[in-house]
């Protein structure tokens, strides 16, 4: 699977606080070797972001992906509540 970075997302990972980047590429390796992990509670957000899913970073932060062909895009990440 390839992993892809939208501009907007890799902008706002840097911007992001050391500890919550440091869970995102945890949970990245993670979601590569299983994308379903329990950890990751990976789960559909259709009705805000269509044909979207969702994974938890940390407590409160989710980054939402898109899946097409043979690649995950990631587009957004944020706390829940900057998100929903």
């Amino acid at each position: 699977m390839h992993i892809i970075f939208h501009h907007s997302f890799k902008k706002k990972l840097k911007k992001l606080p050391m500890k919550v980047r440091e869970n995102f590429y945890e949970r990245l390796l993670v979601f590569e070797e299983n994308k379903f992990n329990p950890i990751l509670n990976n789960h559909s957000v259709e009705n805000r972001f269509p044909r979207c899913r969702s994974i938890n970073i940390t407590g409160d932060f989710r980054a939402i992906f898109k899946e097409e062909n043979d690649a995950c895009n990631f587009l957004k990440i944020g706390t829940h509540s900057e998100l929903y």
